[in-house]
C-alpha cells in the first residue's frame, strides 16, 4: 500500500468520529453521533465526551425535575437501579449525580486554554470564504481550484498566519503537503493526528465531509476534501507554532467505557415508563381489532401524510371530522428523486440521505396554462427586477445615503407592521402577490426522456412508475380505495428563521413533501399505470381519483394541488376542504396550548412574525414509533410524540414490506431521535445554542458570536422551553411492530446493522404479536426476545429471554 493511499485510509477512519452535517437550507437530521453507532451507547457517549467535551446523558437537573413531576415511574426506577446494584434512595442517587457533574464541571473550567484555539481562528475564516453559498458579495477567489489550491494561492498574503510567504512553495498535492509535515511523527500515530485536527472543528469537519460525498453542485463547482482541509490545517499550525499531535490525556478517557454510568440507569427506567404506556395500548388495540367486527364502509376520502410525529395530530382532528381513513408513509412518498422547482435556481434530492436520488423531475408548464403561466412570470420578473434594483441601491456608495434618506420613512413604516402586526403584514403582502403559483399551471415530467442530457435520467418509464405506486399500497397494506386519495406532504412556514429546513419533511432532506406528493399522485393517476396495477390484483376503483397535498406544520392548514381533479369530484373535493379547515381549528388550537399561545389565531401570527424564536415545536417530543395499522392507535392521543408507519402483516405474507420499512423509516427516525435527543442533552455541543445571539455564515451554517465552529445541530428554542427546561423529554426511540415476532427476527438476522444498533441501545424495538395472543415481545438483545408478562410489562423480573422459534 503507498503512503498516498495510507494516508487517505488514515483520514477516513478518523473522520468517523465525526457525523456529516448539511447546509442550512437543506437541513439533514442525523445522529451526530452516527460514525459510534458501532458501540454500545454509554461507551460512544464516554468517547464523545473524550473527542468533543460533551455530555451523553440528561443533566442531573433534568432527571430531577423529571422524577419531581412524575415523569419517571417509581417502581420501574427502583427496579432498575436494584437490578444493577444501587441500593440508595433515588434522591440520594440523583444528589450524587449533581456532585459528580459539578466536579466534571470545574475540570472542564480548569482546563480551557484549547492550544488549537489560534488555528481554529485562522482556519474558520478561510473555511467560511470557501464554503459560501451565495451569501457574500465578493467570494473568494480561485474557488474553482478547490480549497487547498485556493487556499494556497490566497492565504500566503494573510498577515494573521507568520511567514504567510511559505505557503507559496506548498507542493500542489495536499497528500505531499500531510506527509512534509508528519515527517517526523511516527506514521502509527497519524491517525491519531487526523482524528485531532478534525474533531477541533467538528461542525465544519461534517460539512466538508457532507459536501465532499455528496458531489452536488457546489462540490462539483467548488471542490473541497478532508485532505484538502487536514493538509492546509497542519501547515497553518505548524507556521503558529500549535502542536500537530494531541496531548497523551487527550487520548484517553476518565470515564470507563466498560462500566455503565448511573445517569443511563435513570435515562432507561425513564424510557420503560413511556414506553410501556405505548405497548399497552397497541396490545389492547391488537386484541380489540381481533374481537371486532369488520366494516364494509367504503371511506369518503384517504389521506396519506408522512410518518412525521406532527402529523399524528391532524390526523386524529381530521379522523373527528367524517368518514376519513389517514395513513403513514415516508414523507418522499418513496420517490427517490432530485426535484428542480417552477421558480428556483438549484435542484434539491427530495429523499432521505440514506437513499440515492435516482431520477431528476423538473417543473414544467402544462399545456392549456398560457394565461397562468405568463401572468406569474410577468408579477415575478417585475418582483426580481425591483429587488436588483434595491439591492444595488442600498450597496452602490454613491446612492447609499440618498436611498436611505429618501425610502426610511417607507421601510420604517414596514419595519413597525413587521414588528408589531405581522399576521397583517404577512397577509397584506399574500393579497399583493396575486400571481398564479407554479402548482396551478405546471405539472412534474414524470414521463421518462430518454433525449434528456444529465447526470441523472429524467422521468421514470411505466415499470418504475408502476413499482412505486405497487410499493407505496403494499407497505401501507392497503385493499380498498376511497373516491378520493390524498397523498399530503408537508412544510413549514416560518420568518427571518435559519433553521427553516429544519421544520420541513426530513425524509424529503429537509425540503417541502408537496412535489414528492405531486409526483406520486401524477403517477398513480397514469390509464397505463392504474391498467397494470389493476392486473397486478390491485381493485382500484374507476372512481378513484388521486391528489397531491401539502400540510403546513406551523399552521396545520393543507393546501389541495387538485386543478387535475374531474368535476365528478367536484362535491367530494368541498365536503374535504370544509373538514380540513374544521380539523385545522382543532389541531392549531391544541398546538397553541403546547406552544403557550393565547389562541389558535396565535399559530398563524408565529408563523408571520419575523421575531419569532419558536415559531412550531417542529419534532421536539419525539419518543416512539407504532409499525402498524392506524386501528391500532386511532383512539390513543400519542400526543404528537410519536412517528406512524402504517403496516399490515396479513397482507406481507413474505414480510418484504415489513424489512423496507425497518431497514428504511425506522433508521430515519432513529436519527431524528438521536439528533434531538443529543440537541437537548448538550446544546452547546450537538445544538445551536440560542437563536438570539445566531450569526448566519455562508448560507451553510449559524456561528454563535462572530466566529468559530458551525453550530450544525438543533437551537435552544427547538428543544426547550421559554423558562429554560426541557421540552423535549431526551428518550431513545421505543420502537413497537405489530407483525409475527418471528417475521421480525428473520429481518434483524439478514440486517446485521439494525441488530447492531438495537444491541448497543441506540433504540428500543417491542413486536407485538398477533398470531401469539398479541403478546408483547422485549428485544433482549443478541436476536432473543422477553414476552412482557400481563402484570407489570415492563418489571425487573421478566420472564426469561427466549430466541423467537422456542
Amino acid at each position: 500500500m503507498s503512503t498516498n493511499t495510507s494516508i487517505e485510509d488514515s483520514i477516513d477512519q478518523a473522520a468517523t468520529a465525526v457525523g456529516s452535517a448539511w447546509p442550512l437550507h437543506s437541513f439533514v437530521t442525523a445522529n451526530p453521533l452516527a460514525g459510534l453507532e458501532d458501540h454500545p451507547f454509554h461507551e460512544a457517549a464516554s468517547e464523545a465526551e473524550r473527542l468533543f467535551g460533551s455530555d451523553g446523558y440528561p443533566s442531573p437537573e433534568v432527571f430531577r425535575n423529571a422524577w419531581d413531576e412524575g415523569l419517571i415511574d417509581a417502581d420501574l426506577l427502583r427496579a432498575e437501579l436494584a437490578a444493577h446494584g444501587y441500593d440508595e434512595s433515588p434522591e440520594t442517587l440523583l444528589d450524587q449525580l449533581a456532585a459528580a457533574d459539578a466536579e466534571t464541571d470545574a475540570e472542564t473550567d480548569a482546563e480551557r486554554d484549547d492550544p488549537q484555539r489560534p488555528v481554529d481562528h485562522l482556519l474558520t475564516k478561510w473555511l467560511a470564504a470557501f464554503l459560501d453559498q451565495g451569501q457574500t458579495e465578493w467570494p473568494m477567489p480561485n474557488r474553482e481550484q478547490g480549497f487547498y489550491q485556493a487556499f494556497c494561492t490566497v492565504a500566503r498574503h494573510d498577515g494573521e498566519i507568520p511567514d504567510s510567504g511559505t505557503i507559496a512553495e506548498l507542493p500542489d498535492d495536499p497528500i505531499v503537503a500531510i506527509r512534509e509535515v508528519l515527517g517526523d511523527y511516527h506514521v502509527g500515530r497519524w491517525s491519531t493526528v487526523f482524528e485531532y485536527h478534525l474533531t477541533s472543528l467538528p461542525g465544519w469537519t461534517g460539512l466538508i465531509k457532507q459536501q465532499a460525498e455528496s458531489g452536488d453542485d457546489w462540490q462539483s463547482t467548488y471542490p473541497i476534501s478532508l485532505a484538502g482541509y487536514l493538509a492546509a490545517r497542519l501547515v497553518v499550525a505548524d507556521l503558529v507554532g500549535a502542536p500537530i499531535e494531541p496531548p497523551a490525556d487527550w487520548e484517553t478517557s476518565e470515564a470507563s467505557t466498560d462500566e455503565v454510568p448511573l445517569a443511563e440507569h435513570w435515562l432507561t427506567a425513564w424510557e420503560r415508563g413511556y414506553r410501556r404506556e405505548l405497548v399497552d395500548a397497541v396490545a389492547d388495540a391488537s386484541q380489540s381489532l381481533a374481537d371486532g367486527d369488520e366494516t364494509d364502509d367504503r371511506p369518503a376520502a384517504q389521506l396519506v401524510f408522512c410518518i412525521d410525529t406532527r402529523s399524528e395530530i391532524i390526523r386524529r382532528h381530521i379522523e373527528s371530522t367524517g368518514n376519513y381513513d389517514t395513513h403513514g408513509y415516508a414523507g418522499f412518498f418513496g420517490v427517490p428523486m432530485q426535484y428542480h422547482g417552477y421558480d428556483t435556481d438549484v435542484s434539491v434530492d427530495a429523499c432521505p440521505p440514506i437513499v440515492e436520488a435516482q431520477h431528476r423531475i423538473t417543473d414544467r408548464p402544462t399545456a392549456g396554462c398560457d394565461h397562468e403561466h405568463a401572468a406569474h412570470d410577468r408579477w415575478h420578473d417585475a418582483v426580481d427586477m425591483g429587488k436588483g434594483v434595491l439591492k444595488a441601491l442600498k450597496y452602490n456608495a454613491a446612492t447609499a445615503f440618498s436611498f436611505v434618506e429618501s425610502a426610511g420613512a417607507g421601510y420604517g413604516a414596514a419595519l413597525a407592521a413587521k414588528t408589531l402586526v405581522p399576521d397583517r403584514f404577512a397577509g397584506a403582502k399574500d393579497a399583493a402577490d396575486s400571481a398564479p403559483q407554479p402548482h396551478e399551471f405546471c405539472e412534474p415530467s414524470v414521463d421518462y426522456n430518454p433525449d434528456a442530457i444529465g447526470d441523472l435520467r429524467e422521468g421514470l418509464t411505466l415499470d418504475e412508475k408502476v413499482g412505486y405506486a405497487e410499493t407505496a399500497f403494499e407497505l401501507m397494506g392497503w385493499e380498498e380505495f376511497g373516491r378520493l386519495v390524498v397523498f399530503t406532504g408537508h412544510a413549514s412556514e416560518t420568518a427571518n428563521n435559519p433553521f427553516g429546513s429544519s421544520l420541513d419533511c426530513g425524509a424529503c432532506a429537509g425540503n417541502p413533501g408537496g412535489p414528492s406528493a405531486r409526483v406520486l399522485a401524477a403517477i398513480c393517476n397514469d390509464d397505463a399505470v392504474l391498467a397494470e396495477l389493476r392486473a397486478r390484483g390491485h381493485d382500484i376503483p374507476d372512481d378513484t381519483v388521486f391528489v397531491a397535498g401539502e400540510h403546513n406544520t406551523t399552521t396545520d392548514g393543507i393546501t389541495l394541488y387538485d386543478s387535475g381533479v374531474p368535476e365528478s369530484h367536484a362535491d367530494d373535493l368541498d365536503q374535504l376542504r370544509a373538514d380540513l379547515e374544521a380539523a385545522r381549528a382543532g389541531a392549531a388550537a391544541e398546538r397553541a396550548d403546547s406552544l403557550g399561545a393565547d389562541n389558535a389565531a396565535d399559530v398563524d401570527r408565529r408563523a408571520a412574525d419575523w421575531a419569532e424564536t419558536r415559531p412550531e415545536w417542529g419534532l421536539a417530543g419525539n419518543a416512539g414509533f407504532v409499525i402498524g395499522p392506524r386501528e391500532l392507535t386511532a383512539d390513543y392521543d400519542l400526543d404528537g410524540r410519536s412517528f406512524l408507519h402504517s403496516y399490515d402483516w396479513s397482507t406481507d405474507p413474505d414480510g418484504e414490506a415489513l424489512e423496507t420499512i425497518m431497514a428504511g423509516p425506522m433508521i430515519v427516525t432513529q436519527w431524528i431521535n438521536t439528533q434531538y435527543y443529543f440537541a437537548t442533552v448538550d446544546t452547546a455541543a450537538f445544538g445551536s445554542g440560542s437563536k438570539v445571539t445566531h450569526n448566519p455564515v455562508g448560507n451553510v451554517g449559524v456561528y454563535q458570536g462572530n466566529g468559530g465552529d458551525l453550530m450544525t445541530g438543533l437551537p435552544l428554542q427547538s428543544v426547550a422551553a421559554p423558562d429554560g427546561k426541557p421540552y423535549h423529554q431526551p428518550l431513545r426511540l421505543s420502537t413497537v411492530i405489530h407483525a409475527p415476532v418471528e417475521r421480525v427476527t428473520e429481518i434483524l438476522t439478514a440486517h446485521e446493522e439494525i441488530a447492531e444498533l438495537l444491541d448497543n441501545g441506540w433504540l428500543s424495538l417491542t413486536v407485538v404479536d398477533p398470531t401469539q395472543d398479541h403478546t408483547a415481545f422485549e428485544y433482549a438483545g443478541d436476536i432473543e426476545w422477553t414476552p412482557l408478562g400481563e402484570t407489570d410489562p415492563l418489571a425487573a423480573d421478566p420472564a426469561p429471554a427466549v430466541a423467537a422459534d422456542d
